[in-house]
């Protein structure tokens, strides 16, 4: 079966360094949020896995959902926490006032940025993305979902960036590495995004 067409642009605008290492059992996590995940992002997760995109945004581990959820912020059950909460207490654009979406986190980013999808439709090819940029403490609506999303940015096919940092925005090229293979270029005494000998980098015991 091809791929879909916007995971095959992503795939030559940032090529895997690595093959997934994120083990996901999918009819689990359909059980526990009451839907199916978009295809695109499954293939997504079989294919890169979980880990970030040159040092600044992090695609989360896919979790089960659980009452109360726990876990590492980063990644999805707590992240759609916070989410949630913070939807209820921050600006939204016109468009988005008064809605009373269904949240899930799928990314994070180091300027604070909150990504998921709405949820809401029980088609999960027709959720779009709900973005929280904190810089600019807003919440914004993205017609597209989470694989198209990331071509979009790196093409800089969006009016303005829709991240608080503009460095992936329109760059065209992007190194993405899960978190075992950054660990991995860590220990061996290399900068993990550059390859360039780092002094510092396997000084410290990261577990």
């Amino acid at each position: 079966m091809p791929e879909p067409a916007d995971l095959g642009a992503l795939l030559r605008l940032m090529p895997p360094e690595t093959e997934s290492d994120t083990v996901v059992d999918w009819d689990e996590i359909a059980e526990s949020w009451g839907r199916a995940f978009p295809a695109a992002y499954q293939r997504f997760i079989a294919i890169y896995g979980a880990g970030m995109i040159e040092d600044y945004l992090v695609i989360g581990t896919p979790e089960p959902w659980v009452e109360p959820p726990d876990g590492d912020g980063a990644d999805m059950r707590a992240g759609t926490a916070f989410a949630r909460v913070l939807w209820q207490d921050s600006r939204k654009e016109r468009d988005l006032e008064g809605a009373i979406p269904r949240l899930i986190l799928w990314a994070v980013d180091s300027s604070g940025d909150n990504l998921c999808w709405d949820a809401s439709d029980p088609d999960p090819e027709k959720w779009p993305v709900l973005l929280y940029n904190r810089g600019k403490a807003i919440w914004r609506r993205y017609d597209c979902g989470m694989v198209e999303f990331l071509v979009r940015h790196l093409e800089g096919d969006f009016p303005t960036c829709p991240l608080g940092d503009v460095g992936l925005f329109g760059r065209r090229r992007a190194t993405f590495l899960t978190r075992t293979e950054y660990m991995r270029r860590l220990r061996s005494g290399v900068d993990p995004w550059t390859g360039e000998p780092d002094p510092y980098a396997g000084m410290y015991n990261y577990g």
